[in-house]
């Protein structure tokens, strides 16, 4: 790996552990190396990508800005060195799943365990991320296909319509709305609402907006981290996470789940499959012959298919 893609690869890490100490860790080298090699490429970029204070290492917004554009760069490079040295060590290709939501529980993760119990040398690479940018890498051939929310984004290739999962709230355990059945909409949005920026969060904040009249009535805090650390700030009572069903797996101190409910019943996201129709990988079908088996209803309803 070149020393830009080191740079900035680096530069990642430690905008995630917002500690030069904790980063350097991370990456096995000195604390010195890493704040050396930050330095340099604040150099050569001509900004201020941290700032440095006795309280930690946090983002400047420039430097926000700069590793958002990074980071798909550098993941689709780890992405391509594995599947060479997969190739190289004389393994199967693993089938690149684009994912939005969690494995914790749920239809998808269900369906990579029947995979595996069905093909006993079945292997998978997991893509996390937003809708718009799994498209993108399926448009570019990183990845094979994507379990993506319905809907919206632009796709003119094949779908195939898949499950769908309810909107959850996790809750402080002791918060008001922890005594409820079901969480009203309404309710939710008197509440600090804390979201990331990956996934499917985009989503149900768009969902929310429009439920509630625009986001500029929601008071939504973003959070820069994984669901168990979102989960632990909940937990910490630092507000309420609207979440898929799916992620109810997950099992966090001090934080219950609730359903969220609309003007008529449960809200729900619906789920397809996506992929390019000249994608040729050996696992691919076997994939989909699942999906179709697995939710027939629903595949013999794809008019994309």
């Amino acid at each position: 790996m070149n020393s830009e893609l080191r740079d900035l690869k680096w530069a990642l890490v430690a905008s995630r552990h917002r500690s030069l100490r904790q980063a350097a860790e991370t990456l096995n080298t000195r604390q010195s190396t890493l704040s050396r090699r930050l330095h340099d490429l604040e150099c050569e970029l001509g900004v201020d990508l941290f700032e440095r204070t006795t309280g930690g290492t946090k983002l400047t917004p420039v430097g926000r800005e700069f590793l958002d554009l990074a980071r798909p760069l550098v993941d689709e490079a780890d992405r391509l060195f594995l599947t060479f040295k997969t190739r190289r060590n004389g393994g199967r290709r693993p089938l690149r799943i684009g994912i939005c939501s969690s494995l914790s529980a749920g239809n998808l993760r269900e369906t990579l365990a029947e995979l595996r119990r069905q093909i006993a040398d079945a292997d998978i690479l997991l893509v996390d991320g937003a809708k718009e940018g799994l498209l993108g890498e399926l448009v570019a051939g990183a990845i094979d296909v994507a379990i993506l929310t319905s809907g919206g984004g632009r796709w003119n290739d094949r779908v195939l319509p898949l499950w769908g999962e309810r909107v959850v709230v996790a809750v402080p355990e002791h918060h008001p709305l922890n005594n409820r059945p079901a969480i009203k909409w309404r309710e939710l949005c008197d509440n600090r609402i804390l979201l990331t920026r990956s996934g499917v969060d985009s989503e149900l904040e768009q969902l929310l907006s429009v439920k509630a009249g625009g986001s500029d009535s929601l008071r939504i805090s973003y959070q820069d981290v994984s669901l168990d650390r979102l989960l632990s700030l909940v937990g910490a009572g630092y507000g309420v996470a609207p979440l898929l069903e799916g992620a109810v797996g997950f099992v966090c101190p001090g934080v219950a789940h609730r359903e969220l409910h609309g003007d008529c019943g449960q809200m729900r996201l619906q789920f397809a499959a996506y992929w390019k129709e000249t994608n040729g990988s050996p696992m691919l079908q076997p994939f989909l012959d699942l999906l179709r088996a697995r939710y027939p209803d629903l595949s013999v309803s794809a008019t994309s298919d």
